[in-house]
């Protein structure tokens, strides 16, 4: 019928009927009801209406027998339209029209970021200028974040305390909102990795982490929640061991792909303080079968958002989402007008 259509109307009209929809169409049923109410309803018997007998001189200046039938006519009409614009209204019109595909993937990922005082050391670049490890983190950060349309994404700020700065969500813009609004000293200056992973796998729920198993399989076994954990310091704060917490994360089925971030580490520090414990880093994420990444510079760091993002990929569309555009007000405001018209068509009689 549509293929018909679409032949013998513009394609403009024959696109709008396609879209068009009831969402009760039952409702319909209701539109020969008054027909029947006129056919099952017995008339009024001739000579039993009791209607008085009045002198010609007092309605002399009545109106005619063809006025009162247009006027009869005329109501007849409001009725009606009143009555078929009412139960349009019911039956729900509306244009279905479909969305654009979005892509989607199934996983949820948590990035936990280190945000103790060390990251206001300057010995990164950004643009040939040198910049704060935490102003490299949050540019290659933000486009990570932004880059993984389809993905739930949630950030988790960690020092002598951690906390939820954005819980996991598709506004991948929101997320990389509060990264970038991410600032220094807000839960201290020290460096509790083992506190902000728990956190980060408490709002990975555990029930389906590593859910959807067929399609994992087909993706090569990858999970589907992930842990994705920076630090530029070593343990030295909160109540949790971070080696304990990663094999917590393998047991709940979550991969924690962890960064070592900054030139030294502890086994070269040559006495310096606040170097990156990158040994520990590497068993978390050995511990939980994950991924452990070197970074030294900006360069680096953009390397590795991307090696992530390959790990982590997949993504395709998803079947588009119908848009439902409902059309009732307007019958509905025609059955509120013809009300009115007929009840002051009446009212002057």
């Amino acid at each position: 019928m549509s293929a018909l259509l679409s032949g013998v109307l513009p394609a403009w009209l024959s696109a709008l009927l396609s879209a068009f929809d009831l969402a009760a169409p039952w409702a319909l049923v209701a539109l020969p009801l008054p027909l029947l109410a006129a056919r099952l309803i017995p008339a009024e018997p001739e000579g039993g209406s009791g209607a008085l007998r009045v002198p010609g001189t007092l309605v002399g200046g009545a109106r005619s027998g063809a006025d009162l039938a247009a006027r009869g006519r005329r109501r007849a009409a409001l009725a009606w339209t009143l009555w078929i614009a009412l139960v349009a209204a019911l039956s729900g019109p509306r244009l279905v029209l479909p969305a654009a595909a979005l892509p989607a993937s199934g996983r949820e990922i948590m990035i936990a970021m280190d945000l103790s005082g060390s990251m206001e050391r300057r010995d990164f670049a950004l643009d040939g200028e040198t910049v704060t490890r935490l102003a490299a983190v949050k540019r290659v950060g933000a486009d990570f974040i932004r880059r993984r349309a389809g993905d739930r994404i949630g950030l988790v700020i960690f020092a002598d305390q951690a906390y939820v700065a954005a819980a996991p969500s598709f506004d991948t813009a929101a997320v990389a909102r509060a990264l970038d609004e991410a600032a220094i000293g807000i839960s201290g200056r020290s460096t509790g990795i083992g506190d902000g992973l728990g956190l980060a796998l408490r709002r990975l729920d555990p029930r389906d982490a590593g859910g959807g198993a067929v399609a994992d399989a087909a993706a090569g076994g990858r999970a589907a929640k992930a842990v994705i954990l920076l630090s530029d310091g070593a343990n030295n704060a909160g109540q949790t061991a971070p080696k304990d917490v990663a094999e917590l994360a393998k047991t709940l089925g979550i991969k924690v792909y962890t960064i070592a971030l900054g030139p030294r580490d502890m086994a070269d520090a040559d006495g310096e303080q606040d170097v990156v414990d990158t040994e520990t880093l590497r068993d978390m994420a050995q511990a939980s079968g994950g991924a452990a990444f070197r970074v030294r510079t900006t360069d680096d760091l953009v390397r590795v958002a991307d090696a992530i993002d390959r790990l982590e990929g997949g993504r395709a569309l998803a079947p588009p989402l119908p848009l439902r555009r409902d059309l009732w007000p307007w019958p509905a405001a025609l059955a509120f007008l013809g009300a009115a018209l007929l009840l002051a068509s009446r009212r002057g009689a």
